[in-house]
């Protein structure tokens, strides 16, 4: 039934077009509603199940993340927990190292403590031997007649001295093996270590001068007429120059050995030019000494930089290159002084010393030999002397001055230069001495051993290296011996000169012989 027919009806029955009119938009108003609000709820619906999916998702996926996150979380909890474990096994190992350590110096701690008991023992033991010895003496004495109390304390103190030298020898031995046997090898390593380091040839130089000539009409030209030349030569160098019957040689004589140097260089000149008159000479002469003067400072500067030696004086460095025209038993001086501080430097590194002022010391150690022919005295005291006037360190300056022991040695500076220049002057090659002196320096060596009560003969072998003593072994009891041994080695070092050292051997023995006939 459609609205028209609707309202016909409405109106034939008299109700009021407007109100059906009305009641149908109601109607169908409701209808709508109803389609609309179905629809609204299926949209609803619809939506809310996609937003439950969307926050299901979301929840599996934050749920994904956070299990994720707790797993890397555990994870490194479990690596932290390992390393922790690994931190704490580690320091468990440290405590039980410790622990075996203090356990170690428990041990040793109860071993003294049992020598200390043990030597307390001891000394009471020797307190009650002195004890009834005094009472063993005093009895006796007491049962001689006629002895008077001068005579009685001189034959106490005789049996006291006796006892006591006995004690003394026997404790004197001990701490010479104790010493040795903690000294010997720690030397003996660091000095082997730095000789095998070091390796240099050497070079023995002669003291003399002499200029060899082409031909002999040349040492006509070089004497001049009436010897003007010569005289002019002497005069401008302080050379003397030495023309004797030598064919093809000229000798020059000077103390001075960097004035006798460029004598030499001027002369070889002048020779080689042939041009010799006295104008010449002094030309020469002046150009000689100037390159002279210029090697010396280069050569100084030079052993300064080779030797990472800083801040040197000037005068220092001019008296280092004066040094390499200095020759001591046939060693170049300055040669010579480099070793010896590269050798100190080594010890000084070994012993973890400052190697530089090890090297500053020995490098200087010589230095007054530059000029020991200009003032009064020994090369260490002008030395010494020297170094003090340029500002040097008290250790370089008592290395300097202490070097021969002729002053105390006052640092460990001092010894290893000592030690340092015994090495570089003892080994193979490295001087020369004549035939003569080096017999006088056996026989004083023999005389001085020989003036010790005991001693029946003494031999000097290996070169002077070493002296073997032979004593009475009625006079010089075993422990007398050491004792013995130990005072010639120090009298040795106080009153002889030597390279190197001495070595010292004792023999005492006993020799029964008997004939059957």
């Amino acid at each position: 039934m459609d609205v028209t027919s609707l309202l016909i009806g409405a109106v034939a029955a008299g109700v009021p077009a407007s109100f059906i009119v009305a009641s149908m938009l109601t109607k169908r108003s409701t209808s709508t509603a109803q389609v609309e609000r179905k629809r609204i709820l299926d949209e609803a619906s619809q939506e809310s199940e996609r937003l439950r999916q969307e926050a299901r998702t979301e929840a599996k996926s934050w749920m994904q993340d956070q299990r994720e996150d707790l797993q890397k979380e555990v994870r490194e909890t479990r690596k932290d927990l390992k390393d922790e474990e690994r931190r704490i096994s580690k320091r468990e190992d440290e405590l039980e190292r410790r622990m075996d350590l203090l356990k170690g110096k428990e041990r040793k701690v109860e071993k003294g403590e049992a020598h200390l008991v043990q030597r307390e023992t001891r000394v009471s033991r020797m307190e009650e031997d002195t004890q009834r010895l005094q009472e063993d003496a005093k009895e006796t004495l007491q049962n001689i007649a006629g002895m008077s109390r001068e005579q009685a304390e001189q034959t106490l103190l005789t049996r006291l001295e006796q006892d006591l030298e006995h004690e003394s020898d026997a404790l004197v031995a001990r701490m010479v093996d104790r010493t040795n046997e903690k000294v010997e090898e720690r030397a003996r390593d660091i000095l082997a270590t730095t000789i095998q380091r070091l390796a240099s040839s050497y070079c023995q130089e002669a003291t003399s001068t002499s200029i060899e000539l082409p031909n002999d009409e040349m040492k006509g030209r070089v004497i001049g007429r009436e010897g003007r030349n010569i005289r002019a030569f002497e005069k401008t160098t302080g050379v003397d120059v030495i023309v004797d019957d030598t064919p093809g040689v000229i000798n020059l004589a000077c103390f001075d050995p960097i004035r006798r140097e460029m004598a030499a260089r001027a002369l070889t000149q002048l020779i080689a030019d042939g041009r010799i008159h006295p104008s010449r000479i002094e030309e020469v002469v002046a150009e000689t000494k100037r390159e002279m003067n210029e090697l010396i400072q280069k050569t100084g500067r030079q052993v300064g930089l080779d030797l990472d030696i800083p801040r040197l004086h000037p005068k220092l460095i001019t008296l280092l290159g004066r040094l390499r025209f200095r020759s001591s038993y046939g060693q170049n001086v300055l040669d010579h002084s480099v070793e010896c501080a590269n050798l100190a430097g080594m010890i000084a590194g070994e012993m973890g010393l400052n190697v530089q002022l090890a090297k500053r010391c020995a490098l200087f150690h010589d230095i007054g030999k530059a000029v020991d022919h200009q003032f009064e005295g020994g090369h260490p005291e002008i030395g010494a002397s020297l170094l003090r006037r340029y500002d040097e360190a008290p250790e370089v300056c008592n290395a300097a001055a202490s070097h021969h022991n002729d002053v105390p040695q006052e640092t460990i500076y001092a010894v290893i230069t000592q030690a340092a220049d015994s090495i570089s002057g003892s080994r193979p090659g490295a001087r020369g001495e004549s035939l003569e002196r080096y017999i006088q320096r056996l026989e004083k060596l023999e005389s001085l051993v020989t003036s010790f009560a005991g001693v029946k003969n003494a031999q000097a072998i290996q070169a002077g290296r070493e002296v073997r003593v032979f004593v009475n072994a009625q006079r010089v009891t075993d422990k007398r011996a050491i004792r013995l041994c130990h005072d010639i080695a120090k009298q040795i070092e106080s009153e002889l000169t030597y390279p190197g050292e001495i070595k010292v051997t004792l023999i005492r023995e006993t020799r029964v012989t008997e004939y059957a006939r």
